[in-house]
């Protein structure tokens, strides 16, 4: 019967990340709630089972709806696997404490910046970057956002779709789209790297990914229905939850 309490938290998680991520702030509690003696570095890849192909799956879909620029997408894909290996590696020797502290912050500006610019990822924006610099600036996203997710993860969809927004002029849908390619490979990453070392609990893990990849294809028909508009309320929301949990796992816990 417990496990129906995770299969839900993976269908909604499934629906928030297709369309903006952040689904792990409720699969993630789910877990640790449902299976208190487990560790947590089991839990973690379990998760990360179900999520990826959530994610996987999300991005197929947008990718037959939405065009993506696989120009810079493609290898700035392969640095966010590179990236998201490093970041799991980093992990061994470093602690991410500094990191927990100075999310809620990040976030917040990320809140404040989406909310003073009311068309800010309304519409396809042209940037004055060339085709070059453009490459340039993908990969230093794929590569520091990758490298983050490996090493502490929480609002790694979030940075992604805002950085492609703010950097590359996406509109919210097509960065949430392309961010879908890159959060797979990260998160594909990071499963491998959490499989070999035995940290996957695969009968409830692929029984999530069932239900994840459920509300992944709930979540992605929303967002390209309702476009970037939708997807933009969405993103703001997510945000703002993120930045209740990780300001009180910092600051109260």
């Amino acid at each position: 019967m417990e496990v129906w309490l995770v299969v839900v938290a993976a269908f909604v998680a499934g629906v928030m990340d297709a369309m903006v991520g952040g689904g792990g702030l409720l699969s993630v509690p789910a877990l640790l709630s449902t299976y208190p003696a487990s560790s947590p570095s089991l839990l973690l890849g379990t998760n990360k089972c179900s999520s990826v192909f959530g994610t996987t799956v999300a991005a197929w879909r947008y990718g037959r709806r939405v065009q993506l620029e696989w120009g810079w997408l493609a290898p700035a894909a392969l640095l966010a696997f590179a990236g998201s290996g490093l970041g799991a590696w980093t992990l061994t020797w470093m602690d991410p404490q500094f990191l927990r502290k100075l999310l809620p912050w990040v976030l917040l500006l990320v809140l404040v910046y989406t909310f003073k610019y009311p068309q800010f990822g309304l519409q396809h924006g042209r940037t004055q970057h060339s085709a070059k610099t453009r490459l340039w600036l993908a990969l230093v996203i794929g590569a520091l956002i990758g490298w983050y997710d490996g090493f502490f993860g929480p609002g790694t969809g979030s940075f992604f779709i805002f950085l492609l927004v703010r950097c590359l002029g996406q509109d919210f849908l097509q960065a949430s789209a392309s961010a879908k390619v890159l959060n797979a490979t990260t998160n594909f990453a990071a499963l491998l790297m959490l499989a070999a070392t035995g940290h996957v609990w695969w009968q409830v893990g692929l029984v999530m990914a069932a239900a994840n990849i459920a509300g992944s294809v709930l979540g992605t028909s929303l967002a390209l229905k309702h476009g970037a508009g939708l997807v933009r309320r969405v993103f703001m929301l997510v945000v703002s939850l993120l930045i209740l949990k990780t300001g009180v796992d910092a600051y109260v816990r």
